[in-house]
Order: C-alpha cells, then sequence, then structure tokens
C-alpha cells in the first residue's frame, strides 16, 4: 500500500503503477482519499488519481486502435496479395497462351516456306514439261495427230 501512496504523491511514479482493472482503480482511489489529510489533499490526490486513469484509458483506447489498425492493414494486405496472385497466375496462362501462339504461327511460317519451295518446284516441272511437249509437237511431222501409242 506505501508504493501506491507514494506513487500518488509523486506523480511520474504513478504512471509507473497504474492498476489493472476497474476494482484496482476504485481500491487505490479510496486510499488515496482515506490518507488525506485535508480537503486540499483529497482534492489534489483525486485530480492526480483521476489523471492517472484518464491517461490509462486514453493509452489503453490508442493501443487498441493501434491493434485494429494493424488487423485492418493485415486483411487488406492479404486481399492485395491474393488479388496480385490471381492477376500473376492470369498474366502466366495469357503468357503461355502467347508463346503457344506464337510458336504455332512459326511453324505455320515454316510451312509456307516449305509449299512456296515445293510450288516452284511443281512451276519449274510444269513449265519443263509444257516445253518438252511444245517441242514435240513442233518435231510431229502430222499436225493434229498425235502418235497412237500416246493415246
Amino acid at each position: 500500500m506505501s508504493a501506491i501512496v507514494c506513487g500518488i504523491e509523486n506523480t511520474s511514479s504513478v504512471l509507473n503503477i497504474l492498476p489493472a482493472d476497474g476494482a484496482e482503480w476504485v481500491e487505490l482511489f479510496v486510499r488515496e482519499m482515506m490518507s488525506a489529510t485535508s480537503t486540499d489533499d483529497a482534492r489534489a490526490r483525486a485530480t492526480r488519481v483521476l489523471e492517472s486513469l484518464a491517461k490509462s484509458i486514453s493509452a489503453g483506447a490508442r493501443a487498441e486502435a493501434a491493434q485494429k489498425f494493424q488487423k485492418e492493414q493485415k486483411e487488406m494486405i492479404l486481399r492485395d496479395n491474393a488479388i496480385l496472385k490471381r492477376a500473376v497466375s492470369i498474366q502466366h496462362e495469357r503468357q503461355k497462351e502467347y508463346n503457344d501462339r506464337n510458336q504455332e504461327v512459326q511453324q505455320l511460317k515454316q510451312l509456307i516456306v516449305q509449299y512456296q519451295e515445293q510450288l516452284r518446284t511443281l512451276e519449274a516441272n510444269n513449265y519443263s514439261l509444257k516445253m518438252q511437249l511444245q517441242q514435240a509437237q513442233q518435231c510431229n511431222s502430222i499436225p493434229g495427230r498425235f502418235h497412237p501409242d500416246i493415246f
């Protein structure tokens, strides 16, 4: 009891010895009032106890608000993290589709090159056969008549 009484008389040390709940605050207040030597002393003691109570309540409210803010921040970060994970997943799928399509386009370009080469070869063969046919027709002595073994 003397530590609390000394604590009330010395305002700086009362902040180090604060009651934990309402019942302890009431006990402290009653002890301080019983220890008062005069009305002015009782008033001063009551003022110090009530100021300490107000500071304690304010500190508790700040701590509770800070905890609530931290909890809300954590929840917001977790939501943002989930959104970012989903966005990365979507972007990854899109990139994968783009790569697959790009690979398909490259394969089709290679096929186009092959088909163009085949077309040139066929056109060259066609031209060669056309020239051979013209030459054969010019060498034929009877125009309009073809060798019976051909037809």
